[in-house]
């Protein structure tokens, strides 16, 4: 299991600020399914990371992502995800999943604006899905967070870039 730093009762999933740990990243796209998007994951030198790439949707794709190998980890106690990115205005998911060998995902969709923002979203809303499809399962109860998964998939063909420096619970 990971040490993860506390501080006044934040826990740090990610801060490409002090640490990058990129191999615990993984790229991720519809080449699974036999799609054609493309993306790269860097750590910049200014402290942040750079999820960048084109999503086609020729031969049923359509998404691409990148995902973080947290490690199980208690969760239990907080209730907000904190995220300080810049995004190029399009819209991503955030997936969590609470074991990495579960079959879905508890996920949510944010906006960015082009800049940099904190973007917060509240654990509770997040709800469980499975291929673009919602369970009839509870939201996430926030237990344990194993992984964690930035997507695009905005049904069309488009470039896209996501920059992250810091990912807290609170």
């Amino acid at each position: 299991s990971i040490m993860m730093a506390i501080s006044l009762n934040n826990l740090v999933l990610f801060d490409f600020s002090e640490n990058s740990r990129s191999e615990r990243w993984q790229v991720v796209n519809d080449g699974v399914m036999g799609g054609l998007s493309q993306a790269t994951f860097k750590v910049s030198e200014n402290g942040t990371a750079l999820f960048t790439g084109r999503v086609s949707l020729e031969n049923n794709g359509g998404f691409s992502s990148v995902r973080y190998n947290i490690g199980k980890t208690n969760v239990k106690g907080f209730t907000t995800l904190a995220l300080y990115l810049k995004g190029d205005g399009k819209k991503y998911q955030v997936r969590i999943r609470e074991n990495s060998d579960d079959y879905f995902s508890y996920i949510t969709t944010f906006q960015t604006s082009g800049n940099w923002e904190n973007i917060e979203i509240p654990l509770k809303e997040m709800f469980p899905s499975f291929r673009g499809r919602k369970l009839d399962l509870p939201n996430y109860k926030g237990n344990t967070m194993d992984e964690m998964t930035f997507l695009i998939g905005n049904k069309k063909a488009e470039s896209f870039s996501l920059e992250l420096q810091k990912a807290f619970l609170k």
